[in-house]
């Protein structure tokens, strides 16, 4: 493994499970086998060490749906819709520690007073919800999606859904996995209306 990489996975561990003021660039050195004089001629701070690793992690998503969209056929706009939410789920859990450190509280405190982490986060929660407007959309021409469900607000409201469960189960808070069919359940409910 190269050493950008090697630091990346370990400060991702640690940053999502221990906290970022918890974690100290000597641990990461520590764990990574890289010393700290390379991980500062890489990323220059822990701050921006935090912020490559929300890029990898946008970057990383967009791949993953893209790749799975890719050459797949949906038969209406509400199954993908329904594929878009399964998917998520699955890579909510290939890729857990990611999505754990998204969950962070001080992700949101850094985004209060520093621009750069505001618009990473943006980006990411950006490309999360456009993935399920493209799948209300083309399920709003084909008419499996009522027409007068706003396209981006009801995504908005699909992926916070989708998300919250994700939170269950990486706090351990609930069985996330008995969730599931009711999530599809409301899902339909909500998209369908006069078209289902």
């Amino acid at each position: 493994m190269k050493k950008k990489e090697a630091i990346l996975k370990v400060a991702t561990v640690l940053f999502a499970n221990q906290g970022f003021a918890d974690t100290s660039v000597q641990e990461i050195s520590h764990l990574s086998g890289v010393a700290e004089g390379t991980i500062f001629y890489h990323y220059h701070s822990k701050e921006q060490l935090l912020l490559s690793i929300l890029r990898q992690t946008k970057d990383s998503i967009v791949h993953q749906f893209d790749e799975f969209v890719q050459g797949r056929k949906f038969d209406s706009g509400m199954h993908m819709v329904e594929e878009m939410v399964s998917f998520y789920l699955y890579l909510a859990g290939l890729m857990e520690d990611q999505f754990l450190l998204l969950h962070q509280r001080f992700l949101y405190k850094c985004s209060e007073t520093n621009a750069e982490f505001r618009v990473c986060l943006e980006e990411i929660y950006n490309c999360l919800t456009d993935i399920f407007e493209k799948a209300i959309v083309v399920g709003q021409r084909d008419e499996s999606v009522c027409a007068e469900a706003h396209p981006r607000k009801s995504a908005l409201v699909l992926f916070t859904m989708v998300d919250g469960l994700v939170r269950f189960k990486n706090y351990n808070l609930y069985d996330a996995g008995a969730l599931f069919n009711e999530l599809m359940r409301s899902c339909r409910r909500m998209l369908q209306g006069s078209a289902g």
